[in-house]
């Protein structure tokens, strides 16, 4: 028998496999017939709650009055959008929410790397166990509990933040924290980092017991410590990771938050304190005007599908990992 060459025997096995007719879409369908059924669930419920509701955005092109029907509502155009972007109080709070959520997406992402990094140089199992399990109880407490303990932490009268100051001597007298504007920002990133850091660092922690033991003993072999280690072995072994949160995260751009915004503001902080949702909040419930609040729900839906895909198309570019 001829033994060909690789490469003619490849062409011809590449001949053979274009003259060999495409099964159908509708017989794939039909040979996974029990993942279709089960499937079926999910998309309903997508369809019904996704997808369904994009209806609603019409609200944005009208004046749009409840006890009207649809085809007698006043049609508007992009009337409420001009208002959006002209408006010194939608700007002040797009302000707000960017610098908030990114406050909160970088403290998030450098504390749980850090905090996953050096949890996993801990030798001592039982100790490393007990120290994961109270980093990630937080996570389970509603934001209505967090923000009690943050403002109880941070009261003038026997707020444990203010009474460990005093006793270090850093400040003469108690701060009122939540009333200086400046500091809200920073009492939120604080607030999110102690209630998503060890929640946050699950994720690392399985990427990293991932990473092939023979690097480690490899780069200790070449005369590598431990920091070395963490620089040269961990961390670009969890880089694909955290590519792919970051593109995820960064599709969240303007969720900020609401309810610890919503919970720890106040008068005195409203000009730093309230963001996209509770603009939307202000405008749709209490003042009852829902085109409006519409008009900034797909503004902040269309920015954040806007940067998923350039996100993605930057770290396709540079060859990194992507979500499509």
């Amino acid at each position: 028998m001829t033994d060909y060459p690789k490469s003619i025997r490849a062409k011809g096995e590449k001949a053979r496999s274009l003259n060999v007719p495409k099964e159908s879409l509708w017989r794939r369908l039909m040979g996974q017939k029990q993942l279709m059924w089960m499937s079926l669930p999910i998309v309903l419920y997508v369809l019904v709650f996704s997808y369904y509701p994009i209806w609603g955005w019409t609200m944005a092109f009208q004046n749009y009055k409840p006890a009207r029907d649809f085809m007698d509502q006043e049609w508007v155009g992009f009337k409420h959008f001009q208002f959006l972007f002209t408006d010194p109080t939608f700007l002040n709070v797009l302000r707000n929410t960017l610098a908030m959520s990114l406050i909160n997406m970088v403290l998030g992402f450098a504390t749980a790397i850090v905090f996953a990094i050096l949890l996993n140089e801990v030798k001592t199992r039982l100790f490393k166990r007990t120290i994961q399990t109270i980093s990630y109880l937080p996570h389970f407490l509603s934001w209505i509990i967090v923000t009690g303990i943050v403002a109880s932490s941070l009261s003038v009268d026997d707020g444990i933040v203010n009474v460990v100051l005093m006793k270090l001597g850093l400040i003469s007298q108690p701060i009122m924290w939540l009333s200086i504007p400046e500091y809200f920002w920073g009492i939120v990133g604080a607030s999110h980092v102690w209630k998503e850091v060890g929640w946050n660092a699950i994720i690392y922690l399985a990427a990293i017991t991932s990473i092939d033991p023979s690097l480690y003993e490899a780069a200790e072999i070449d005369g590598a410590n431990r920091y070395q280690k963490m620089l040269y072995v961990t961390l670009p072994g969890i880089k694909s990771i955290v590519i792919i949160l970051m593109i995820m995260n960064i599709g969240w751009i303007l969720e900020a938050g609401f309810e610890v915004q919503y919970l720890l503001g106040n008068g005195v902080v409203v000009d730093w304190s309230q963001t996209i949702d509770i603009f939307v909040l202000k405008y749709g419930l209490q003042i009852g005007n829902y085109s409006l609040a519409t008009a900034a729900g797909i503004f902040k839906t269309i920015v954040s599908i806007t940067l998923i895909f350039a996100a993605n198309t930057i770290a396709k570019r540079f060859g990194d990992e992507r979500l499509i």
